[in-house]
């Protein structure tokens, strides 16, 4: 038996589920995939103006869906979301204008859909083991998620049009932004733990 700490994740803490019937806790975990789903589908659409570009919120949900949902959870979620994308849905950043479907995923940003994955994997197997517990382990944790998705976005860029090209385009114009999402994502998680600490 392992003897890592592990915690339940905050959706546990804030939607706890009180019922032995099996039905309804799937019912639970498909409306929390269903409802966190959503919310990358609207982080995707949403551009806020940033320097030196424009951002969209979309990594900010997914390693706060990751480490707000446990790494299963998160992972289902978002892999159900790029389900979505590959049925045709208009679910991903510029679509439908850039394409939907497999055609989009196959595109340049197709290996930052696979980083979803991983990322969410990454924040939420981080703060079942007691990262956010502390607002500055959190933080290092929603960085790791994030470096996880860029790692995995620069590597299929790269071997589209070239890694130093893909570094320049896919990560470089993100330092700040990318430091924002992150701070943000880790105080709107730690800001979920002191609502939930009340009931216990």
């Amino acid at each position: 038996m392992s003897t890592v700490d592990q915690r339940k994740p905050l959706v546990a803490a804030l939607w706890p589920s009180v019922s032995t019937n099996a039905v309804q806790g799937i019912i639970r975990k498909a409306l929390l995939v269903v409802g966190g789903s959503l919310l990358l589908t609207i982080s995707a659409k949403i551009s806020v103006p940033f320097y030196p570009v424009p951002m969209t919120m979309q990594t900010f949900a997914v390693i706060l869906i990751g480490a707000a949902f446990g790494w299963r959870l998160g992972a289902a979620t978002v892999l159900f979301y790029l389900a979505q994308g590959a049925a045709g849905f208009p679910v991903f950043a510029g679509t439908p204008e850039k394409g939907i479907g497999l055609a989009y995923m196959a595109g340049p940003t197709g290996g930052y859909l696979l980083g979803f994955v991983a990322g969410a994997i990454v924040a939420g197997w981080l703060a079942e083991r007691g990262w956010d517990k502390s607002f500055v382990r959190l933080t290092v944790a929603m960085f790791l998620a994030h470096v996880t998705i860029f790692v995995f976005g620069t590597a299929w860029l790269g071997a589209l049009i070239g890694y130093e090209k893909a570094w320049m385009a896919g990560v470089a114009p993100f330092y700040l932004a990318t430091a924002f999402k992150t701070l943000l994502a880790a105080a709107c998680l730690k800001a979920g733990w002191l609502m939930a600490s009340p009931r216990g």
